[in-house]
């Protein structure tokens, strides 16, 4: 039975024509979900292989092709397999150096996971701002907090001068797959001696002047989780910018246990990491449709951008397009609305006639785990998280995947 859906809500002009043109270009009254995965490839018979082979756990053939064909995708000197874009990004700040009692400064506009990570790690995320442009963390804002907050030690560690404890790194997250501006970022971690981590959980496809997101810093984090652009169905992957440093993340990450024909020997406590033969065997079938999902999806986003900009109803809207020196694969469209008022209104609206909109994460150091976290100011960061809503965007590639919209 097909869902009816309140038309009769009040609705303002901008919600109601939204509504209209997401029902449109789905061609669908049923419900729209904001991101689904859409599987018309080789989904099943890769699985099915997989299931015919008996390997379908971490050993088999499928997981090292997924390794190897996201290495040739972006480029990146080596790419490990994970079980999760989490696992990922651990696996990623432990070969990064991070370690218990250090602070990474990080963004407070992220996915919860992002620090999550840090302090399951015993490390401790520290708060700088986002700038408009990238919606990720503001080099500037960096720059500014480290000249007044951090000084060197004698052996040229960066010190938070309240605590006394190591600044080792920093995470910026591609916001809804829009590269963060990561030479300013590079350049202000040059200064400060410290390493740049990539979370790119969302970025796959995403380009930073040419190059793959997750590449540029000293390792990067993708996850393939169910609403990202492809899937696994969990899983994630760590890129790393030097191939030896992610050969030894490979060993870790699969127990560091060392090759034997019998012996089970481990030198050193790694962790169980690895991907699934199955999930591999979605990947790599999932990969060979990303170039149809980016095209589709950067359709979609020009359709929202021309609906925002020349609706009369949307004068007061801001539809969030990729920086200048980018080339995004739009994960999530999203649009900054006047002012908060205006963006629960079109959340409510929106979510009661059955299309489904979501207000941007809740910042974190309004989370209770992340409250006593020391940060700078926040300003742009809260003045986002006020206005932003995330819009459907499932790629629409043709009749056929219908029912996966």
């Amino acid at each position: 039975m097909k869902a009816i859906y309140n038309s009769a809500i009040p609705q303002n002009t901008a919600s109601q024509r939204l509504v209209e043109f997401v029902r449109d270009t789905y061609q669908t009254n049923d419900f729209v979900p904001l991101h689904a995965p859409c599987f018309i490839g080789n989904e099943k018979h890769y699985l099915l292989d997989t299931i015919d082979s008996t390997f379908v756990s971490s050993v088999g053939r499928y997981v090292d092709q997924f390794e190897q064909q996201i290495e040739q995708y972006t480029g990146s000197a080596k790419a490990v397999a994970t079980v999760n874009g989490t696992a990922a990004l651990h696996a990623a700040l432990h070969q990064a150096g991070v370690q218990a009692g250090d602070l990474v400064i990080t963004q407070a506009l992220t996915f919860v996971a992002t620090c999550n990570t840090l302090h399951h790690m015993g490390a401790e995320p520290l708060f700088v701002d986002v700038n408009r442009q990238s919606l990720s963390l503001c080099p500037q804002a960096l720059s500014e907090y480290l000249t007044d907050n951090a000084v060197f030690d004698a052996s040229g560690l960066c010190i938070h001068q309240a605590t006394g404890k190591i600044i080792r790194a920093i995470l910026p997250m591609h916001t809804f797959g829009h590269p963060a501006q990561l030479d300013e970022l590079m350049a202000v971690c040059l200064q400060w001696n410290l390493v740049l981590v990539e979370d790119a959980a969302e970025s796959l496809g995403s380009f930073y002047k040419g190059k793959h997101t997750g590449t540029i810093g000293d390792f990067g984090a993708l996850s393939f989780n169910g609403n990202k652009i492809i899937t696994t169905g969990g899983g994630g992957m760590v890129l790393c910018h030097d191939a030896q440093a992610g050969q030894g993340l490979k060993h870790l990450t699969t127990t560091a246990k060392v090759a034997h024909p019998y012996e089970f020997y481990h030198d050193e406590a790694g962790f169980n990491y690895r991907m699934p033969n199955l999930n591999a065997a979605l990947g790599c079938a999932q990969l060979e449709q990303l170039p149809a999902y980016l095209a589709a999806k950067r359709q979609l986003a020009m359709d929202y951008q021309a609906l925002f900009s020349s609706d009369a109803g949307f004068s007061d809207y801001q539809f969030v397009v990729e920086p200048e020196y980018a080339q995004s694969n739009y994960w999530l469209n999203a649009v900054i609305c006047p002012n908060s008022e205006a963006r629960q209104q079109l959340l409510e609206a929106t979510n009661q006639q059955g299309v489904m909109t979501r207000p941007v994460w809740q910042l974190m150091h309004t989370l209770p785990m992340y409250q006593h976290c020391f940060r700078g100011d926040l300003l742009t960061s809260e003045w986002l998280a006020d206005r932003i809503v995330n819009l459907p965007s499932s790629p629409i590639l043709s009749s056929s995947t219908d029912n996966q919209l």
